[in-house]
């Protein structure tokens, strides 16, 4: 597959991610699912002992960055203080497995935010119910 090519699926793909993603739900949830995707291949590499892909790691970080940025504190109260508290539990390890220091977890912080991906997932179906 010649680069050229790559980059024109790439290109494809992502247009198509920002085209499906207009209300704020789904725009968080394929924020979410971009992070666990991208977190997850890092806990594979950490795991293989391998330096940690840049693209990826870039993936991760913008991505929490989105996620953190749209909490509401006011109307979320506890439960987005605590959503951001675990995405900084992620970012924090990706970035201290980035500059190779022992005891990165990224595998704990790739299931967290598989977790909060599948809770938000089971909601889908309310916000959506809600907006109709």
């Amino acid at each position: 597959m010649s680069f050229a090519f790559a980059r024109s699926r790439y290109r494809q793909a992502e247009t198509l991610v920002q085209e499906a993603a207009t209300d704020p739900y789904d725009i968080v949830f394929v924020t979410l699912r971009e992070l666990n995707r991208s977190l997850g291949v890092l806990a594979r590499t950490q795991q293989e002992a391998r330096p940690l892909p840049s693209d990826h790691v870039n993936r991760v970080l913008t991505a929490i960055y989105i996620l953190q940025s749209s909490l509401d504190f006011e109307a979320g109260g506890d439960l987005a203080g605590d959503l951001f508290q675990l995405y900084e539990f992620a970012r924090f390890h990706v970035l201290k497995g980035l500059r190779g220091e022992e005891g990165a977890r990224l595998t704990e912080a790739a299931a967290a935010m598989g977790d909060i991906l599948d809770a938000w997932q089971q909601i889908g179906s309310q916000v959506k119910a809600q907006a109709v």
